[in-house]
């Protein structure tokens, strides 16, 4: 389990994620209802424990510092045995989504999603997870059941790439990086 709290003048976001399969609980707070409740979807669908408590000035704000705090929070949680690569399509009424992820450490975003609030969301979690992350809307014209959609598909694809692994699924084996901080 890890707990992660980032405060800044604009936010204060507090993520406790536990990524081990028996842990299937969600509990968020954020003060934005569409945000928690994608959070909810997120957790749920990935079978994570999962508690979101935010406060920030701004929805822009907010929703993209959870992202940060839950992207830092997740890199942490990921096994470095794991399954790793995954991939889920999610249908819901008129929206298909298809997510496909690598979490080896390397960061990087493809979307859009038709909302720029959690386009964005998406990359800041990608970026802070140090994780691939490619979103495809096949199709969809309601922008809640297609970004509703996304976040189904990625918790699905994030549960299967957080499965335990014999060996770390690289043929570099596994990265090191030692931070040293530099007078």
């Amino acid at each position: 389990m890890t707990e992660i709290v980032r405060e800044t003048s604009e936010t204060r976001v507090s993520v406790t994620l536990d990524a081990s399969p028996t842990a299937a609980s969600v509990d968020t707070a954020t003060t934005d209802p569409f945000l928690d409740h994608m959070l909810t979807v997120l957790g749920r669908y990935a079978g994570f424990g999962l508690t979101v408590e935010a406060r920030g000035d701004l929805p822009h704000h907010l929703i993209e510092d959870v992202a940060i705090t839950l992207g830092v929070a997740l890199h942490d949680e990921t096994p470095e045995a794991c399954t790793r690569y995954a991939d889920a399509t999610v249908v819901m009424d008129e929206a298909m989504v298809q997510v496909a992820l690598d979490l080896g450490g390397r960061s990087y975003y493809e979307g859009p999603l038709p909302s720029s609030l959690y386009d964005h969301f998406l990359r800041s979690l990608a970026e802070n997870a140090r994780m691939t992350l490619h979103v495809r809307v096949l199709r969809g014209t309601d922008r809640h059941h297609v970004v509703e959609a996304a976040f189904k598909a990625l918790g699905l694809a994030l549960a299967k790439a957080v499965a335990p692994g014999d060996a770390v699924f690289s043929t570099k084996g596994s990265v090191k990086l030692e931070r040293r901080r530099l007078a």
